[in-house]
């Protein structure tokens, strides 16, 4: 069954699903490849007759940086975007119970892959089942990452470049305004969307909060395993971008070769240029090298450190992480996989990360996991330092503005049986609840309790779409954050709410941060 509706640019075709209307692959900008590329987004050229949206269109150039994962996850939970890499890639994708004059509130997703790679076209994000359970409408959108979105020629280029490192940020913004100004014939209330977001995605949450020129645009926020406490500051992007040419061989002021150098070399050489620059000394809270700038103007401040920025200070925001993200990203070590890690050998991979703290981390973890191996405290230290330390200090900095907008955070702590259990509960495996596609998971990842969890996960997620708050019939009563209680949701087959879960490492890692 097809649906038509029409827009600023021109009418559009898409189809219903079990009462559900999906319009996909909808120009919000230009394509941004050849004279395009690097510049700040612009609007799509209007079209005549009826556009066809009941497909896919592509997903921007991708760059793994580094990430890969055993065969046997190569498909991890769902099956991937299969759709073309492509600079025509400002393209979004809207679900809806309706097209009418209702005013639904507004779900606007953001994927995740560090900035650098990750599409919103995935199978598990289909909207179809949030919006029929939530009342919702659904936007999922495309936009540049890695070195199309985020190569800083402020002082190499100059001019209408200025602005190139958060070429991809403004793509965002481009979309939130192509929902300020479509999302209503889409049965949409412009005056009430959420941003929301999972890893990467959960940094581009964080990113806007403290644009000004995202004020307005969104009026709640959730936050995945994402919190970006700290972004690239200009000094270090530039440094980055000189790397980058040199790899390319290309001399400095010559936008023409840039755009017209082919986007695979492109790509090529972006992981050899980080390497040439060394980590950032801010590493366990700046975890993109490849991402947003902060340019004191479009990003005018480091999102969440110090403090919360003002320009945010009433959007209510719901925060949390998956209880072991870790352990996806050491899937790849046999000695993990298999539980084989020495002591030794747990001591060297620590150290890179915490230095000095070493000693007294592997003591700390020790302790609070008697009796477990090398390989299960290298996955809780890792989860806590890259994850659950920055969610922490975003709740605890939001909640420090006491009168403001309120701050909801939770644990995400069902294990899938998969892999006999190895990955309990990892990264990434909450975005199939938060949309209730569960239904799509590998069958090795199913569990009688998933459907009922789902259903209740993005049932508090519509929730807080509506009203600000993720209060839910499903669940138990949920506090809201805040920095005496520490009240948060622990999502599992049986949902509780624990003050202060893990309060131990929380002092310890705010303090390594603090040093």
């Amino acid at each position: 069954m097809s649906a038509r509706t029409e827009i600023a640019s021109g009418r559009l075709r898409g189809e219903a699903c079990e009462g559900i209307f999906s319009f996909k692959g909808v120009p919000y900008g230009a394509s941004t490849a050849g004279a395009n590329r690097f510049l700040p987004p612009r609007p799509p050229a209007p079209w005549a007759g009826v556009r066809d949206a009941t497909r896919y269109l592509a997903q921007s150039p991708q760059s793994r940086l580094g990430f890969s994962r055993r065969p046997e996850l190569e498909h991890f939970a769902t099956p991937p975007d299969t759709t073309p890499e492509s600079e025509d890639c400002l393209t979004l994708n809207v679900w809806t119970p309706g097209v009418s004059a209702a005013k639904r509130p507004v779900m606007v997703w953001l994927h995740g892959g560090a900035f650098s790679f990750g599409s919103s076209n995935s199978a598990r994000l289909q909207g179809t089942n949030l919006c029929k359970r939530g009342d919702v409408v659904l936007v999922t959108v495309n936009h540049r990452l890695n070195i199309f979105g985020h190569l800083d020629l402020s002082e190499t280029i100059g001019g209408e470049h200025t602005q190139s490192g958060n070429a991809g940020t403004l793509d965002m913004i481009a979309a939130l305004e192509w929902v300020r100004d479509n999302i209503g014939v889409f049965g949409g209330d412009p005056g009430n969307v959420t941003i929301f977001g999972e890893s990467g995605g959960g940094a581009k949450v964080s990113t806007l909060m403290a644009m000004p020129r995202a004020q307005g645009l969104f009026h709640r926020a959730v936050v995945q395993s994402g919190a970006a406490i700290r972004l690239r500051e200009r000094e270090r992007a530039l440094r980055l971008t000189d790397a980058v040419l040199r790899e390319l061989g290309i001399a400095r002021g010559d936008i023409a070769a840039l755009q017209a150098a082919p986007m695979r070399r492109l790509i090529a050489a972006i992981e050899p240029a980080i390497k040439a620059i060394g980590p950032s000394r801010w590493r366990l809270l700046d975890r993109y090298p490849f991402g947003p700038v902060v340019d004191g103007e479009l990003i005018p401040r480091q999102p969440f450190d110090p403090d919360a920025p003002e320009v945010s200070a009433d959007i209510p925001l719901l925060v949390g992480d998956t209880k072991d993200e870790a352990t996806l990203f050491l899937s790849e070590d046999d000695r993990v996989w298999n539980d084989t890690l020495s002591e030794d050998q747990l001591r060297e991979a620590l150290d890179p990360v915490a230095g000095a703290w070493t000693e007294r981390i592997i003591e700390t973890y020790r302790h609070l996991h008697p009796g477990a191996s090398p390989a299960r405290r290298l996955a809780a230290t890792l989860t806590d330092c890259n994850f659950r330390v920055r969610s922490l200090l975003m709740a605890e900095r939001c909640a420090a503005r006491q009168g403001r907008a309120p701050v909801w955070m939770y644990s995400f702590a069902w294990q899938t049986p998969a892999f006999g259990g190895r990955l309990r509960s990892p990264h990434a495996i909450d975005v199939p609840f938060t949309f209730d596609t569960v239904n799509l998971l590998a069958p090795d990842h199913t569990t009688s309790g998933a459907p009922a969890l789902a259903a209740a996960m993005s049932g508090a997620w519509a929730a807080f779409a509506h009203a600000g708050r993720p209060g839910h019939s499903s669940l138990p009563h949920w506090p809201a954050y805040d920095n005496k209680r520490r009240a948060t949701m622990i999502l599992d087959d049986a949902c509780r709410v624990e003050d202060d879960p893990g309060g131990e490492t929380r002092v310890l890692w705010q303090e390594i941060v603090a040093a």
